[in-house]
Parts: structure tokens; sequence; C-alpha cells
């Protein structure tokens, strides 16, 4: 035993051997017209010295191959559901969902629309990855030693990444399918008020909408499409959408020169999404965020522009109810029956049978759930499926952009998802544009599902660049976005009724106003505050519920009475309050008939709508939510949901509440898609870090929705954080996490975890601050 005990421990030497990237490496690459040089400093990150820009897109690609290229596999499989091919059956429900879609077809029609330039970059930098590929093969990535030797990569596979960001961040066909799928048990007002809108903007009267009946069976067949739409496999669960982003300009800092801050939210992971890289050519220089995948860099700055993103929450996707005649192989329209479109789709399972899908097509997108004794179904139409994706166009344009005139030109190229694109310029000038396309509907507001017959729900073309909300220097010199509506009621073009709450902004623009002139090392603190908005506002109200002394619930309720909102690590009351706020949504939903999966998207402002005190000296209103989810009083809830909380608290944590801390529970957990599966070794493939904050404060840690023991673990935030200083943009600050590489193997695989935590940051100077190890790729002359 002792004896293959130690050839096992000298064969995994050698594979870890075998495996690791060299720590110096020269290659020969037909991509690259000039030698290319590429220094990593102390922290992995590598400095590119190209000749043009093509030839650093080929470096590039040869380094995120390198250190990320599992990470690029999974992302394409994922989008154009081949999971299950590596996977196994697990991966299944993927699959079907994406070829239900059809997102790899979307990509590879939009090849056409591409500029020459374009594709040469995405080009060279298909050609940058496949060298790493062909250079080690099966030992491109430890996991390839289990799943084999993996397929070359192509341009469409690049633009897949545009597509699954254009899926995760537009969700609103999950929302209408709720809608649906609760109207077999409540009124439509009574469900609105699970997802309040901004400014009420619910419309009071759209007669086709408000007369469209729904049958018990539709919301069954909506409930049937969510069930499989909610299984994605973890970590391909479309994640909660959050970001922060603000500017000022030079009258409100130390410099004289704009300062910009973003923090971009996302689901967490290993490896994370980001991966930092400055780019030097005669074109220009470039630094900041990459992804794994594609040759841009997509938030970070050049040497006369910075730029940063958040989600807007725009309404780009509706579901239809379409008729089926009685032949079964049409729909009805307004033109009379047309035939359903038909594609053909095989699923490779590892180690099982192919999938073969009958995939169904309408004039509105692809069918994604069949109708009681097949007369109706519902299909979907998707902003970031629709021709003349020109994503690549976009974000190259941004890359080059000279002022923030500039960047307003290349917003409607970036066509999906629709974002807030926050910029500042080395003039002094700050600006807020929209990407991408909005819908132009015909009537209503995307909100429900809407009969497909009658065309008078159709889209009728987009809304796009100056016709979207933009600001160019605001009189203030304030610009704040943290997912909030960007418009106000009236605005020409709808975005849609769905928005998040103000609690972020809020907040921001408390500091801003609190703290003046701005600095760099201001900015960068901003990004790491835990006072939570949200939880002040409703702090009264749980304050105001009545206990006797010796409830065995009060000592914790006690805890909130002077509280400031902080979720900081080492305090017991943030766990107090979102036990208890979670414990009473669920409590109102069930008590209600409501599965609480049925309604997660806007669950904060739901609460709020119901906890936040009324305008002094109003009416009660009787067909507001307190009226209709509480009947009148919530009181009776709000106690019953405390006690609930505080039980299992005690039960977990131990039973002074004065004990407790948020940190003890609340962990940042960063895990492997694929080794964590694994048993035994697991855990291998996965770090947690306790953090602060939660889903409502500027550090944002959202808790995702696991069992009851680990429901406050955090499953997202910013993986990213960037504060641009533009009086000298190489002074500015960046950190990611967990680290570079995506070799659990790796040093820097998990390196920046600590710095990301605490505030930490690095910048990306001229030069690396170490030079660790250097790659020169030469070209090759072809015989």
């Amino acid at each position: 035993m002792g004896i293959v005990l130690g050839l096992l421990v000298v064969v995994l030497a050698a594979l870890i051997w075998r495996i690791l990237p060299p720590q110096d490496d020269t290659l020969q690459l037909a991509a690259v017209t000039d030698p290319v040089g590429v220094t990593f400093d102390s922290n992995d990150i590598p400095f590119i010295r190209a000749s043009s820009d093509t030839d650093a897109a080929a470096a590039l690609g040869y380094i995120h191959a390198r250190d990320r290229f599992f990470q690029m596999d999974l992302m394409r499989r994922a989008a154009a559901g081949d999971l299950a091919a590596l996977l196994g059956s697990a991966a299944l429900p993927n699959d079907r969902e994406m070829r239900m879609l059809g997102i790899r077809e979307s990509a590879e029609a939009d090849l056409h629309d591409l500029s020459p330039t374009a594709l040469a970059e995405l080009q060279a930098y298909a050609d940058g990855v496949n060298a790493w590929l062909r250079k080690r093969g099966r030992f491109t990535a430890p996991e390839y030693l289990l799943l084999g030797k993996p397929a070359p990569w192509t341009v469409v596979d690049s633009l897949l990444w545009g597509k699954t960001m254009g899926l995760w961040l537009s969700g609103n066909w999950g929302t209408e399918l709720s809608r649906l799928a609760l109207s077999g048990k409540m009124s439509r007002a009574k469900i609105d008020q699970l997802w309040p809108a901004a400014h009420g903007n619910v419309p009071a009267a759209d007669e086709v909408q408000a007369g469209l009946p729904y049958p018990k069976a539709l919301a069954a067949l909506a409930e049937n499409a969510l069930s499989r739409i909610r299984h994605f496999p973890q970590p391909f669960t479309q994640p909660a959408q959050a970001s922060n982003e603000w500017a000022v300009s030079g009258a409100h800092t130390d410099t004289g020169q704009p300062l910009l801050a973003g923090d971009p939210h996302l689901a967490f992971g290993f490896p994370g999404i980001w991966y930092l890289a400055r780019i030097d050519t005669p074109e220009g220089m470039l630094a900041g965020a990459t992804v794994p995948g594609l040759p841009f860099v997509l938030i970070g700055h050049n040497e006369h522009v910075a730029w940063t993103f958040t989600t807007t929450g725009a309404d780009t996707q509706d579901i239809f109810i379409e008729h089926v005649t009685a032949d079964g192989q049409h729909y009805e329209t307004p033109d009379g029956p047309l035939p359903f479109g038909h594609r053909r789709e095989v699923i490779h399972v590892r180690g099982a049978a192919d999938v073969v899908m009958d995939v169904r097509t309408t004039r509105h997108g692809p069918v994604i759930a069949d109708g009681p004794e097949a007369h109706t179904v519902l299909a979907v139409e998707m902003g970031n499926l629709a021709p003349h994706d020109t994503d690549a166009d976009g974000l190259m344009m941004l890359n080059h952009a000279r002022w923030v005139s500039d960047v307003g030109l290349a917003a409607p190229h970036i066509t999906s998802p629709v974002q807030n694109l926050m910029t500042v310029d080395t003039a002094g000038n700050i600006a807020l544009y929209t990407t991408g396309r909005v819908p132009i509907r015909r009537s209503g507001d995307g909100a429900w599902p809407v009969d497909g017959a009658d065309g008078r729900h159709d889209w009728t073309g987009w809304a796009a660049g100056d016709a979207l909300p933009q600001s160019v220097n605001p009189p203030s010199g304030v610009l704040v976005n943290a997912n909030e509506p960007t418009v106000r009621p009236g605005f020409p073009v709808n975005l849609g009724r769905d928005t998040y709450g103000d609690w972020r902004g809020a907040r921001i623009r408390d500091l801003l106003a609190a703290q003046r002139p701005q600095t760099l090392a201001r900015f960068a603190g901003m990004q790491m505050d835990v006072v939570s908005v949200y939880a002040r506002r409703l702090i009264p109200a749980l304050t105001a519920v009545s206990l006797p002394a010796n409830d065995p619930a009060a000592p914790a309720a006690t805890l909130l009475q002077h509280w400031d909102g902080s979720m900081a690590r080492d305090l017991p009351q943030p766990l107090v309050f979102n036990a208890w706020i979670h414990d009473f949504g669920e409590a109102v939903l069930k008590a209600n008939g409501v599965d609480p999966d049925d309604a997660p998207v806007l669950m904060d402002s739901f609460v709020q709508s119901l906890l936040r005190p009324a305008p002094a000296g109003s009416a009660p209103d009787k067909d507001g939510p307190v009226a209709l989810w509480c009947q009148g009083d919530c009181q009776p809830l709000l106690k019953q949901s405390l006690e609930h909380a505080v039980a299992d608290l005690k039960h977990f944590y131990g039973s002074d509440p004065s004990d407790w801390r948020w940190g003890a529970v609340h962990a940042a957990l960063f895990a492997h898609p694929v080794l964590t599966r694994l048993p035994v070794l697991g855990f291998l493939g996965r770090t947690e870090i306790s953090v602060p904050g939660d889903a409502t404060t500027v550090d944002v840690a959202a808790p995702g929705f696991l069992p009851r023991r680990q429901q406050f673990t955090a499953l997202h935030g910013p993986e990213l954080r960037g504060v641009y200083d533009i009086s000298n943009l190489d002074r500015s600050l960046f950190v990611i996490a967990p680290g570079q590489s995506g070799d659990i193997l790796d040093p820097h695989a998990f390196d920046f975890l600590q710095r990301w935590r605490a505030g930490g940051r690095v910048q990306l100077g001229p030069e690396p601050n170490v030079v660790s190890r250097q790659i020169r790729i030469m070209p090759k002359s072809h015989p």
C-alpha cells in the first residue's frame, strides 16, 4: 500500500508539473506580424506590448487560454447548449433551454454583421487561444485530464459571451412567466404589487392586456416553463442584477478633473468573470477588466476616457400567447395562419444516448412551452436574439474613444444587454449613455404575457442612441446610478415597469454630499460602504412591534432600536434584520398561497412596500399592498416571523443574540462549477471568505437561495471594483475576486481575496511593479 501511495504522489507531482504553465515562454504565431512582449507583475497581471491591435488580441487570446480556458469552454458550451457532452445528463436542463432559444444560431447569424476590423481582431484572438490549445492539448487545464482534449476556439465562440450576458442581464421573461403562473391564484392588481414599479408606474388601463383572460391552464403552462428556467445547473443560473457607478466633475475633486467609480455585480464563482490586463500599442493603451473569451477591455480606460456599466433593467423580452390551429401545424397571426418553423437539435450526452429536440419557432421567437391539448403555446421574443447584434464593433469603438461623445456614438452599437454606460474624459466631461436597443411596442408595457395572434402588442422597431436616456455634463456635476430608473414618468420610450430600489443610489448620493472635495481614496472608500438605507427605512416598523419583556424574541428585537443600518461583520444586528425580513416576506407570501420561489426578484421592494410608513396624514389605501397582502395589518405576521426567525437563529448560533455576528454566517462563496460536484474532493473547488454588507448596501454581498443554515451565504456582488482618476489615469485603482488564475493549483487563483474584502487595490501603470515572468510571441512565417 505504501508503494502504491508513493507512486500516486509521484504521478500527481508529475501531472502538476506538466499542467501548470511555464513561468517564461516563447512561441511563434502566424497571427502576429511583429514581436509581442508580455510581462507579468507580482499579481500575475499581464502587460502586453504589441505593434497593432490584432497582434495584441492574439497575445491576449493566448494568455486567456493559458490562465482561464476551462472557464471559456464552459461559457461557450453553456451558451450553445453543449454542456451535457462534457458533464453528462446533469447539464441537460441547461442544454435544452439554450437549444430552444437558439443562442448559437443567433451568434452565427451575427457573424455577418461584423466589420472587417472587428472580425480581424476576433480572429486574431481565436488564433492566440488555439496556439495554446495546440501546444498543450489535453494538458490545457487540469480539468481536461478527466474530460479529454478541448475543441478549438472560434470567432462565434467569442460572440456567445455577449449572448450570455444579454440573457443573464435581461430577465423580464422570467418575471412575465411568474406573473402568469400566479394569475390562477389572485387578481392582477395583487400580483403587480409583488414587483413594485418605479414612480408607481403601472399603467392604469391597457385595455387589451386588461381584457385578456388568463385561464388556469395557462398559469400551469407558465409554471412548467419557469421550472426549466430556474433549474439551470449552478453556476449558470441567471443571477440577480445589480451594480454601482458614479462620477463627479472637476468642480468637486481635489485635482480639478473628474473622478469615476464603478463596480458591476454578478454571481460569485471560481474563477471570477474578470481578468485584469494592460495593453500598449501605437494605436493607444488600454487598462482594466477583460473577460476570457473576448479581445476587448470591457470596463476600464484608455489614455483619453474611462468607462463603466450598470444594468438598466430595461424590458427587452416579451412572452406571446400563440393560438394553434386545428391541424396543429400552424398558429394564428393578423394575416392568417402561419406554419411553425422547425429546428432539429441533437444534444450529445456524456455517458448516455443523444437527446433529439424538435424546436418550433414563431414570428415572435421560439416556443418555450406547449399549452393544454396543444391549442396554445408560449413563445418568447428577445432583444438579445434579434438580428444584427453588433456588440463586438461597439466594444471596439468604446476601446478607441477619445471623448465622451465618442462613447455616446459607441453606445447604440453595444446592442445587448441594455446598460447604463458612465464615462469621463480628459477634457473634463462626464456623461451617462444608454447602450443597446429597446423594443418599441405597438401597445402595452411588456410586463405581462400578451396575445400573439392579433398583432396589437407586436414590436414595431427599436429605440436606440439619442432616443434613450442620456445625461452629459449635468449642472450638478454629479452622476449616480445603482440600477434605479434613469428616466422620469412620461419619458417617450417605455423601458419597462420592473426596476430596482434606490437604496444604494441614495446612500451614494448621501456620501457624495457629506464629503468635499472628492478624492481617489474617498471614491475607493465609498465602494466599501456597508450602511443600508433599506434597513434604515424599515427599522421604525420593526422596532414598533410590541413584545412582552419576557418574550424569547425580545432581546433580539431590542438590538435594532439604536442601530444605524450598518451591515458590518462584527455586529449581530445584520443577522437579526436579514433573518427577520426574509422570514416576514416568506410568511406574507405563504399566507396568500404563494410559493416564495415564484416571486424572488423584487422581494426587497415588495417588503418595503408593506413596511415603509405611509406619508403623514394619508388615508389607508384600501387597494394598497398592506390591504391586499396583510388584510390591512402586517403586525401579526411581523411578530410571528420575528419569533420564528429568532428561534431558528438561537438553534444554530446560540441563545444570546448579543453574541451573534454577521460575519460568522455571511461569507462570499467562490465555487468551481465542476470540482465542487466531485465526491470527497469537492472541497478543493470552493473557498469562502467572511464579508460585510448585504443585498442593499453599496458594497453588495447578496445572500442566495440556499438551505436555512446556509441562507446567508453571499452568492452575488462586486467581483470587480474600479476607480478612475482622469488627472492621471495611471493612478486608477482596480481589484478583482478571487484572483487572476483559473487553476486551483496556481498561487494566483485566490490571492486577491483578502485585498478585495479589505478594500485593497492595484494600479496598472506603464510598467509592472515587479516582473514575475515573461512571454515572447514571434511571427511565424508561412512555408
